[in-house]
């Protein structure tokens, strides 16, 4: 039996913490990546409302392999896509507690290239 947070939570709220603390209202692109997919989305918190999402389960996306950075790229392309239709261009970057390299980076990567700011 565990006791507290795992060091994943920990890492998680301590990230998040830190973002909302230096996001200035701006919405932020929240990400989560499992064994199998990934998943972005850009939140607006004072609001409290999904602004634009992407996904791997996307219908254009699925049958294809989503743990993959080719498939992270992918994503990140189509959130900041997504998002510029929304009309958000700046966001602040929330990993959770994952690290920033591999599917992560190439999500942040993408979006960037897409034309988000952060």
């Amino acid at each position: 039996m565990t006791k507290g947070l795992s060091l994943f939570q920990k890492r998680r709220r301590r990230n998040r913490t830190a973002l909302m603390k230096r996001a200035g209202g701006r919405p932020r692109l929240s990400i989560h990546r499992s064994g199998k997919h990934i998943y972005a989305q850009v939140i607006d918190d004072i609001e409290g409302k999904t602004v634009a999402a992407a996904s791997t389960l996307d219908k254009d996306e699925r049958g294809t392999n989503g743990a993959n950075i080719e498939a992270a790229k992918k994503v990140g392309a189509r959130v900041a896509e997504a998002a510029k239709k929304a009309g958000v261009t700046k966001v602040v970057f929330d990993r959770g507690g994952f690290l920033f390299h591999g599917r992560v980076k190439a999500l942040a990567d993408a979006a960037r290239e897409g034309g988000l700011e952060f």
